[in-house]
C-alpha cells in the first residue's frame, strides 16, 4: 500500500494504535498517556492510526515540522522546548523529584503487571476489544493477540518481574496501586489541586484497570478498596475526554446533574484535529463545547467527582 504523505509543518501528528472497540481511547497505557498529555497541555494534534512504529520501534511517536520523536518522555521534553508548554511549572524541586519517582514506578513496574493481566490472563477479553476489520479479522485478531502474549511474557521474563509466580506479580501490582492511592489521598490530582505531567502517566495506566480489564483483580481493587483512584480516573476523563463515554459507567461516580441526556456522546476523534481552544471565538465566548462542559452543557468541574460524594454514599449504606 502506498503510504500517505503527511505534512507536519507546525502540526503535531500523533502516531498510535487504532482505537479499540469498547470506547476506550487506547489499550496502550503510553498512547493514552500521550494523548491525554496533549489535551492537558491544550496542544492541537492530529491522530494517525497507520500502525507504523517509530525508527526505535516505539509507539506512540510524533512528527512535528518533519522531526520524528519517540518515547513519551522525550516527546514531552521536545514539546516543552519547542512550544513552551510546561505542566510542571507550579511544582517545586521536591515535588518534581516525587513526580519523577512516581512516573518511573508506574512505567517501569506497575506497567508490567497490567500488561500481564491484559495480554496473558485476560487475553480472551482483550481480543474482543482489538479493532481489526475485514474477511479474516477474527483470525488476524487471534494471531495478533497471541503474538503479543508471547512478546509480553518474554519481555517480562527479561525484565525480571516475569520470573515470579502469578500470585507474586499480583501482590506487587496491589502494592503499587495502594501506593498510588495513598499518595493521592483526598487530593484532586497526584501532586495537588492542579494537573501535572505525572497525572497523564498515572491516568494512562489506571484507565486500563478501570475500563479494559472486566472482572480482574486490578478492576475489583480500583472500584472497591481503592475507590479514590476510580474517582481520580473519572475526574480526568470528564475534564479532558468529554466525548469518551463508557456503557458500564457506575452511578457512584456521577454527579446529581447527570441524566440520560448526558449519555449522548460523539465518537472519539480519529483523523481530525483536536484542540480544546478552538471551540472559543475571538472574543473568548464559548461557541460549542468547552473543557468544563460535556455535549449537553452539563458541568464537568472536578467538584462533580470528589471524595465528599463518596463519603455521603458510604454514610447512606
Amino acid at each position: 500500500r502506498k503510504e500517505q504523505e503527511l505534512d507536519s509543518k507546525d502540526a503535531i501528528i500523533l502516531h498510535q494504535f487504532s482505537r479499540p472497540t469498547n470506547g476506550v481511547p487506547s489499550l496502550s497505557p503510553f498512547c493514552l498517556k500521550m494523548e491525554t498529555y496533549l489535551r492537558m497541555a491544550d496542544l492541537p494534534y492530529q491522530n494517525y492510526f497507520d500502525g507504523k512504529l517509530s525508527p526505535q520501534g516505539k509507539m506512540p511517536w510524533i512528527e512535528y515540522n518533519h522531526k520524528k520523536v519517540s518515547g513519551t518522555e522525550f516527546i514531552i521534553d521536545f514539546l516543552e522546548e519547542k512550544l513552551g508548554v510546561n505542566l510542571n511549572k507550579h511544582l517545586g524541586p521536591h515535588e518534581r523529584a516525587v513526580s519523577r519517582a512516581v512516573t518511573k514506578m508506574v512505567e517501569e513496574h506497575f506497567y508490567w503487571t497490567i500488561a500481564y493481566c491484559q495480554w496473558v490472563e485476560n487475553l480472551h477479553e482483550t481480543q474482543k476489544m482489538v479493532s481489526l476489520f475485514g474477511p479474516f479479522s477474527d483470525l488476524l485478531k487471534w494471531i495478533l493477540c497471541h503474538l503479543t502474549k508471547g512478546i509480553v511474557k518474554r519481555e517480562m521474563y527479561g525484565h525480571g518481574i516475569g520470573r515470579f509466580s502469578e500470585e507474586e506479580m499480583y501482590t506487587l501490582m496491589e502494592k503499587d496501586m495502594r501506593t498510588l492511592a495513598g499518595l493521592l489521598g483526598d487530593k484532586k490530582y497526584i501532586m495537588g489541586p492542579n494537573v501535572s505531567t505525572v497525572d497523564a502517566t498515572v491516568f494512562g495506566h489506571l484507565a486500563q484497570a478501570m475500563w479494559t480489564l472486566p472482572g480482574t483483580r486490578p478492576e475489583r481493587l480500583i472500584k472497591g478498596e481503592l475507590i479514590n483512584l476510580a474517582m481520580y480516573c473519572e475526574r480526568i476523563r470528564r475534564k479532558f475526554w468529554p466525548e469518551w463515554h463508557h456503557d458500564d459507567d457506575n452511578t457512584l461516580y456521577e454527579s446529581e446533574e447527570s441524566s440520560e441526556a448526558s449519555k449522548t456522546y460523539s465518537p472519539l476523534q480519529d483523523f481530525s484535529f483536536y484542540s480544546r481552544t478552538e471551540t472559543f471565538d475571538e472574543e473568548g465566548n464559548s461557541i460549542s463545547q468547552t473543557p468544563d462542559t460535556d455535549y449537553t452543557g452539563h458541568s464537568l468541574f472536578d467538584s462533580d467527582v470528589d471524595m465528599d460524594d463518596y463519603r455521603d454514599h458510604e454514610q447512606c449504606k
